[in-house]
């Protein structure tokens, strides 16, 4: 585990151009954040690493992942989801940032700074629309997924164009392989978030922040 964390720093690290990228949109969250004049709290930040924990844990339960990247599973983005619910879109933007390093440094595939950001920090960032309608969760969390999707879609479309069979446009490519895992993804989710007691949840995770959707 360790050796291959060192592998993923070293293969990051010599790409200096995607390291700046990634520093400079992470710059842009946190001045977002200090914008907003939003305080990081010690229950917040537990949260935060409870949630991206269980996040890492369930992207590892997989009904199926796809061959060029992309997995169905058992709802590995409901926790991303319920920090964008709590503390808004800042923070979870934040969160789905810190998500996306981690996912990249388990497994780089770097082809160029903009891949990165559309393949990792992106894709998970904008969850975090899933707060910008509070009293709507489930079409704020529809907009997300669609959000996510197209992040995908774009990375697919104009990095991965080679993948698609031959005759085949890249755009229809991307768009079909990608919805192949992210619908599936946003229904096990939507399921799951009928289910679970979620005003409870929500209430119990620091109840106490004054933090508003943004």
């Amino acid at each position: 585990m360790l050796d291959k964390l060192l592998q993923s720093s070293n293969e990051l690290l010599s790409h200096p151009a995607s390291l700046f990228v990634l520093l400079a949109v992470l710059l842009l969250v946190l001045l977002f954040l200090y914008t907003r004049h939003i305080k990081f709290t010690t229950s917040m930040i537990v949260y935060i690493a409870l949630m991206l924990a269980l996040t890492i844990l369930l992207h590892q339960l997989r009904f199926y992942h796809m061959p060029q990247g992309g997995s169905i599973t058992c709802g590995a983005m409901l926790p991303l989801l319920f920090i964008s619910y709590r503390y808004g879109s800042g923070i979870g933007a934040l969160t789905g940032f810190l998500y996306g390093l981690i996912n990249m440094l388990q497994d780089p595939f770097i082809l160029h700074p903009l891949q990165v950001v559309f393949d990792y920090p992106l894709p998970y960032m904008v969850l975090g629309l899933a707060a910008v309608l509070p009293r709507h969760m489930y079409l704020s969390t529809a907009l997300a997924f669609l959000a996510r999707f197209f992040c995908h879609f774009i990375s697919g479309a104009v990095f991965f164009g080679s993948y698609a069979p031959a005759g085949t446009s890249p755009y229809l490519y991307s768009f079909t392989f990608n919805a192949t895992y992210l619908i599936p993804e946003f229904f096990i989710c939507f399921l799951l978030l009928k289910v679970l007691p979620v005003s409870k949840l929500l209430h119990a995770m620091d109840h106490s922040s004054s933090i508003h959707y943004i």
